[in-house]
């Protein structure tokens, strides 16, 4: 069965956009909390690894206009990265970035099948989930990274207090990498640009909603990690440091 989905993912090409335009105010910190050293490298250096070792085509790297020379001197050519093939300006929006990556990818005369979009600053992700996440896409089209909550989930009224408890079993904590067939999300963030520039607002925090919200697609859940976490406080940084002196 493992060897099947190896071959069938063999015979698809992926790219992966690895989004590193935010600059985090819950980190306190006055240098973006992707470029903060963990274990004497950025942040940003595990995620590209991880997608430099893996089966992608190619990685484009979506980051803050003033921060292009920097990561192209200061990563992409000291650490020796050859699958990043762009450097690029973000958005203001989390979703203008993504989009972003999306256009350079479109460009090309033969764009890739499936596309994984991965926050910047969560160093963790391995290689099990991103083979996870390549066997899915196959069969569902759509899927993102996840686990399932491990503490009961309270869902709080204007006033603060608790309203509705959903069953924990059905509850996930969604990370990254969140997986797509290509074509299929890059529509979805065309109609969401679009419906922008007419004026319409449409809220969305992940690119699983984009496709929920605007192409009313379903979206599998994989089994990621808990160690995937995503570095947005102090606390998240020194819990970095420990996971790279146990690995």
């Amino acid at each position: 069965m493992e060897e099947k989905r190896e071959e069938k993912i063999k015979d698809r090409t992926y790219a992966a956009i690895v989004l590193s335009a935010g600059r985090g105010m819950r980190m306190k910190s006055h240098i973006p909390k992707q470029y903060l050293m963990i274990h004497g490298k950025p942040v940003l250096f595990y995620a590209l690894s991880a997608f430099e070792k893996s089966m992608m085509k190619e990685i484009v790297l979506v980051t803050g206009a003033e921060d292009i020379s920097w990561c192209r001197k200061e990563i992409v050519e000291k650490y020796g990265f050859t699958k990043i093939k762009a450097v690029i300006p973000g958005g203001k929006e989390r979703y203008h970035s993504v989009f972003c990556g999306l256009e350079e990818l479109n460009k090309e005369k033969n764009p890739p099948d499936y596309v994984m979009i991965h926050d910047g600053a969560r160093p963790f992700v391995d290689q099990e989930t991103i083979l996870r996440c390549a066997g899915a896409v196959e069969e569902f089209q759509a899927c993102v990274a996840g686990m399932p909550v491990k503490d009961t989930i309270k869902i709080a009224d204007d006033a603060l207090f608790a309203g509705e408890t959903p069953p924990r079993n059905r509850v996930w904590q969604i990370q990254t990498p969140q997986v797509f067939r290509f074509s299929l999300i890059y529509q979805a963030y065309q109609e969401l640009i679009q419906c922008e520039k007419e004026g319409k607002t449409v809220s969305v925090t992940d690119d699983a909603m984009v496709l929920e919200t605007i192409c009313h697609q379903k979206v599998r859940l994989v089994e990621g990690s808990y160690e995937n976490i995503k570095i947005t406080t102090p606390e998240d940084l020194r819990l970095a440091e420990v996971f790279c002196r146990r690995n």
